[in-house]
């Protein structure tokens, strides 16, 4: 198997490597994968929905005890999905439903203040994942190594950013040129926009060469885990960016 390098962590060839060989079992294909990647988006559409359905029964008060709860077992059972990667075919269905039930309740609050604004941002999310894919099976972007070295390293300089505004936050020293809803702060979540997506090419071509390269069967859910932890972050970033859109009104 070529070298494997993706700037979502989870997908690696020491990941895939990890994954325990079974011959009986068959190997890996991207339509398996495809499979099982939309099939984790319908269980945490189906969760979100449920949330969803409790802010519009009782506000955000109704909803504060799922986020805590998909927060808390969505993060055990990313953990789990990581360090025992050979049970993700249980662990990644209960990721799913997870952060569904958090993406429900906080989408929910934020169309409650902005109508209209979620529809938005799952079209625009499953739109944007069908242009890069589409970019990438038609070769219009190659996923050179230097590509991939590009990639990584803008993923990475995000996360240290993140890191510190948290870090910063707790001080009360939030870093609002780049979260608000100013010129920095709308160009700042276009190039995190554009990041998340060209990790989505990444993830894709990884999973492809996986495949390419023999990878177990059991790695299509494991590979399903790691697309839909994209299109999660993908589809938090487009909201937030519509969000400071429509908050300048």
């Amino acid at each position: 198997m070529r070298m494997l390098q993706s700037g979502n962590p989870l997908l690696g060839e020491k990941n895939f490597r990890s994954m325990a060989l079974d011959a009986s079992a068959g190997t890996m294909t991207v339509q398996g994968t495809i499979n099982k990647t939309a099939a984790l988006v319908g269980l945490a559409m189906l969760s979100g929905a449920f949330t969803w359905s409790k802010f519009v029964e009782g506000g955000a008060s109704a909803v504060g005890i799922w986020l805590i709860l998909g927060t808390v077992v969505g993060l055990i059972a990313a953990l789990v999905t990581i360090f025992k990667k050979d049970v993700a075919f249980a662990s990644a269905p209960v990721y799913a439903v997870a952060q569904g039930l958090v993406m429900g309740g906080i989408s929910a609050i934020f169309e409650s203040q902005y109508p209209g604004v979620v529809m938005q941002a799952v079209t625009l999310t499953f739109g944007v994942m069908v242009m890069m894919l589409g970019l990438y099976k038609f070769g219009l972007i190659k996923v050179t190594d230097k590509f991939k070295m590009g990639v990584v390293a803008a993923t990475g300089g995000l996360a240290l950013i993140y890191l510190l505004s948290f870090v910063l936050g707790m001080f009360g020293m939030m870093p609002t040129m780049l979260f608000g809803n100013g010129i920095f702060g709308i160009g700042f979540g276009f190039l995190v926009v554009g990041i998340a997506a060209l990790n989505l090419v990444m993830d894709f071509d990884m999973v492809e060469q996986a495949a390419s390269g023999g990878a177990p069967k059991a790695t299509e859910w494991y590979g399903a885990f790691a697309l839909v932890v994209t299109l999660i972050w993908l589809y938090i970033e487009i909201l937030r960016l519509l969000v400071r859109f429509r908050s300048r009104d």
